[in-house]
């Protein structure tokens, strides 16, 4: 049953179905979620959330005890506070089926969420590309067109830090617009996350990497033309996403100013060189610096050039004056210092990939060997934790594939990736 309630008489154990008010003003990921903790208990009362709808047969009903006094916290912002008046509860409401979630899920090793992340990227990929398929067609994005996109990103980031988009890097489809958009929504989602944004910050770093390159649905040319990479098409004319896709989803009403200006500025860089504006320095802010970095490492990767994960973050970091330096060694902590999906050369003379991290040591990861260089032949492949192996093996650099007889890269890494997580599992 469906009862509103103020915030006022929220409990913990309450099952909260939807919080009243604009789905930006909430300090909460979803507006479903079971009330178990005490300090988002005070935060829902500090908020400006009014009222709340709440699922008595998933919680606790307002009559299981007497109602909490106000939470009042002392101090300047709150001085002269008072509690909120108390109001009626009304008819339950319709249902809408499919719980989500509040508080983080509880975090699973790479294996185990391997597959959850794979549905997921599928699921999402589907989503993302029947929405940039409609911009062409002239259809509005709304914030409900892509919350469960979101939602399904951030709860693989919460469970898996590195799964989601090792996943991405290992996968090989024919998409690169779509999961190009997937894969930097992911990165800032888990980028934001370690910075340790606010729920309502995170949401809109990935939303942001979401959108940021809708407006490539809308350029006057078929992608078609360039293999679906619009990164190919000359200056002039792929320079105009920005602007185009920024005009098109304020135009829809209800993405986040932030949101916006990503969209807009993602391209800016520190010394002035990017577009559509040349903004340097201070001017281009934070939100929009991670989003430069996280797009041009999955340009970098997935794009024409196809470097190697390691490669690509050794490019951005040649470039200081281009990329916020501070942000780009956060971005580095979060994805690895080898990130899943880069090719290394161990000191054994043997080529692995990354397969997993360890978030205790980002530069000793877990690999997954698949060629001797003495022996110059595949090997059936080993998996091993640098991290744990007693100094038997080590990394010594990226690994070279020149002239070695292997299948298509995008196909070896999927295969490793899935044989190292099947062993795991």
């Amino acid at each position: 049953m469906l009862k509103r309630i103020s915030t006022d008489e929220v409990q913990l154990g309450m099952f909260i179905h939807k919080l009243e008010g604009s789905w930006f003003s909430h300090p909460f990921w979803k507006r479903k979620f079971l009330l178990d903790d005490p300090d988002m208990l005070d935060r829902l009362r500090e908020s400006e959330v009014d009222g709340v709808i709440i699922d008595t047969t998933r919680g606790k009903a307002v009559a299981d005890e007497p109602v909490a006094a106000p939470h009042i916290v002392s101090g300047p912002r709150n001085a002269g506070m008072t509690a909120k008046s108390m109001r009626p509860a009304i008819e339950p409401v319709p249902q809408r089926p499919g719980p989500g979630f509040g508080r983080a899920p509880a975090a699973m090793p790479m294996a185990r969420e391997f597959g959850r992340a794979k549905r997921a990227a599928g699921d999402a990929l589907r989503v993302v590309s029947k929405a940039f398929i409609e911009v062409r067609l002239g259809k509005a994005i709304k914030v409900h067109d892509i919350e469960p996109v979101l939602d399904a990103v951030y709860a693989s980031v919460q469970r898996n830090l590195y799964a989601f988009n090792g996943l991405l890097r290992c996968q090989n489809d024919n998409e690169p617009v779509y999961r190009h958009s997937l894969a930097v929504s992911a990165l800032m989602i888990a980028l934001a996350r370690h910075m340790k944004f606010s729920p309502v910050d995170i949401r809109d770093a990935g939303m942001a990497g979401l959108l940021m390159d809708v407006g490539v649905g809308q350029l006057p040319v078929d992608l078609a033309s360039v293999g679906g990479d619009y990164s190919l098409l000359r200056p002039d004319l792929r320079e105009q996403h920005v602007v185009l896709g920024y005009t098109f989803l304020k135009a829809a009403g209800d993405i986040p100013e932030p949101v916006l200006r990503v969209i807009l500025h993602h391209h800016e860089r520190l010394d002035g060189s990017g577009y559509p504006q040349g903004l340097s320095g201070a001017a281009i802010e934070a939100l929009s610096r991670m989003a430069a970095i996280c797009d041009t490492y999955d340009t970098l990767i997935s794009g024409a050039e196809q470097l190697d994960p390691a490669d690509a973050i050794r490019r951005l970091r040649e470039q200081p004056s281009t990329f916020d330096p501070g942000i780009l060694e956060r971005f580095v902590e979060t994805v690895g210092v080898y990130p899943i999906g880069s090719f290394v050369r161990l000191r054994s003379q043997r080529l692995a990939m990354v397969v997993d991290e360890d978030p205790a040591d980002t530069a000793l990861p877990v690999v997954r060997t698949f060629w001797s260089l003495p022996l110059a032949k595949r090997l059936k492949g080993e998996t091993i934790a640098l991290a744990h192996c007693y100094g038997d093996d080590a990394i010594e650099g990226i690994a070279d594939l020149a002239d070695l007889d292997l299948p298509d890269i995008g196909a070896l890494r999927e295969s490793l990736l899935a044989a190292a997580c099947k062993e795991a599992a």
